[in-house]
């Protein structure tokens, strides 16, 4: 079955639906999510969004906090358009619908929360439940709109790409969608295909992210032919809640910005250390920090010690990982929280321009899949969901401009091949390559690299991409089986990428170049041979 669409969408986090709101006065908006449509990365975000809204606080000085924490490796342009442009992108959340905190102190508007790396309160927030206030406030504003439909429980599986005589990828068609709930593979015909996928967070063994995160958005556009650029620089959240009952919960970057210390298990501090902003430092030198630690000790987990503020407060400000570490029997407001770090953000992907273009034309992306040189070699805190707001709009000014020239290709598309193809009867495969990818990423491309670590989990995701490729030509295509073979693809990109870079920069560290060298200020480029 053939779906023809102005805009296909991939992805129903703040990328996608935002950028949905506005191109829905251009023409037909088909969103597809591989799950629930509430289910995304932006429905986990606890800390909120950094920008400058207060008299306080300065363009210059949030540009200055990014260009830090991004190690030499940030877009400057990008850096400055995107911090300039926030205020109007926040008030149009605000207009849609989402409710910040506000503030009780004159003549603040809302209650600005601060984060590891800034050097101000900037940080717009809903308690810390900033991400599902986001989600449901565009999920109302895009139920409103007629001529945007939203196809849950699909996957994408590949983009329809059409190719020169030389056989390069030039243009974008739209994409290859799985129906989950009945098997089918149905062809999305589109003027313009936008990747807003998210993250890859379960590339990795111990993740905050949801289990949604397998990079999907990356790993098709890579297939596709597109760029991918600095997938080395994997953000691991240094504060996840340590609890063997606990799936991987986020422990907020606000906590520690409201005065939380980190300790050892005995009680005393240690990032003095390593960092003159001590326990608000950037999140690279906090992770790092505690995994030399735990290393040292042979502990599992260090404290993030909040006790100093009160009950009522903790309560007020973070409701949800308060009651969310009662439940694993932990009281925040009376003992410290047992930490560890986690993967939670990826600062690489597709490469795209200064308006989320690809390197392939009508493919756009926006959001946490794509690499648009804001983050460099280290995401300064809360930037996310601000790129993914400035990008989306920018994507749509852009597409704005063409929409009325621009003609949907008539090229003959055919249908998947489902030729001499079989059920599967052994899921085992799937599973056990899942859990060793996963693993080999943690023990091998983690925190902290090596030479010859990388080396090692080469030569397990080679052989385990020679069994999928097999396995996948032969047997009907299911969700598990298309995301075992993108993160896959997703942790072969990571490796070739931290071998490329000799030198340890922003969330890439080697033991074996632990130097920043200027030879290596520049981008990590991978495109499809």
């Amino acid at each position: 079955m053939e779906i023809k669409t102005d805009f296909l969408i991939i992805g129903s986090g703040i990328a996608g639906l935002s950028l949905a709101i506005k191109v829905a006065g251009l023409g037909s908006v088909a969103i597809v999510t591989k799950k629930e449509k509430t289910e995304s990365n932006t429905n986990y975000a606890q800390g909120g969004i950094a920008a400058v809204t207060d008299k306080t606080d300065s363009f210059e000085e949030h540009i200055s906090d990014t260009l830090d924490c991004g190690a030499g490796l940030c877009n400057q342009d990008v850096v400055e358009f995107v911090v300039r442009e926030a205020p109007p992108r926040i008030q149009e959340l605000i207009e849609w619908g989402v409710n910040f905190t506000k503030s009780e102190v004159p003549p603040h508007l809302y209650d600005l929360g601060q984060e590891g790396g800034h050097h101000r309160r900037r940080v717009l927030h809903a308690k810390d439940l900033t991400g599902r206030e986001i989600e449901r406030a565009l999920h109302e504003k895009v139920a409103a709109l007629t001529n945007v439909q939203i196809h849950e429980n699909h996957i994408g599986i590949d983009l329809i790409i059409q190719k020169d005589a030389k056989g390069h990828t030039i243009n974008c068609l739209g994409a290859y969608v799985l129906d989950v709930h009945n098997g089918e593979i149905q062809t999305y015909r589109a003027k313009y295909t936008i990747l807003s996928t998210g993250g890859a967070g379960k590339v990795y063994l111990i993740t905050t992210n949801p289990d949604i995160a397998t990079g999907d958005g990356i790993a098709m556009a890579y297939r596709a032919g597109a760029q991918i650029a600095n997938m080395e620089f994997i953000q691991f959240h240094p504060t996840c809640l340590f609890h063997p009952e606990a799936k991987a919960f986020l422990i907020s970057e606000a906590v520690r910005g409201e005065g939380g210390i980190l300790k050892l298990r005995n009680g005393e501090t240690f990032m003095e250390k390593y960092h003159p902003m001590k326990s608000l430092a950037p999140r690279d030198v906090v992770a790092k920090a505690i995994d030399t630690e735990i290393k040292q000790s042979g502990d599992e987990y260090v404290l993030l010690d909040i006790t100093h503020h009160d009950r009522n407060f903790l309560i007020d400000r973070f409701p949800n990982i308060y009651h969310k570490c009662l439940e694993y029997g932990i009281d925040m407001a009376l003992q410290p929280i047992p930490i560890a770090p986690a993967a939670h953000y990826i600062c690489g992907g597709v490469a795209v321009d200064h308006y989320g273009k690809t390197s392939i034309d009508n493919l756009f992306a926006c959001g946490e899949v794509s690499c648009t040189g804001l983050h460099g070699a280290n995401r300064l805190a809360s930037n996310s969901l601000l790129e993914a707001l400035v990008y989306s709009h920018r994507v749509y000014t852009k597409i704005a401009k063409s929409f009325k020239q621009t003609e949907m290709s008539t090229m003959p598309i055919r249908p998947w091949d489902t030729v001499n193809t079989s059920e599967s009867n052994d899921t085992v495969v799937v599973t056990n390559n899942w859990d060793e990818i996963r693993r080999c990423m943690w023990n091998y491309v983690g925190i902290v690299r090596s030479d010859k670590r990388l080396e090692r989990a080469e030569r397990r995701i080679d052989m385990i991409q020679r069994e999928i490729h097999e396995y996948y030509w032969n047997y009907k295509v299911t969700k598990d089986l298309i995301e075992l073979r993108n993160i896959t693809t997703v942790a072969k990109l990571i490796v070739q990428s931290a071998h490329s870079r000799k030198e340890s920069r922003g969330l890439h560290y080697t033991m074996d170049y632990p130097e920043t060298m200027n030879s290596f200020l520049k981008d990590t480029i991978l495109v499809k041979k």
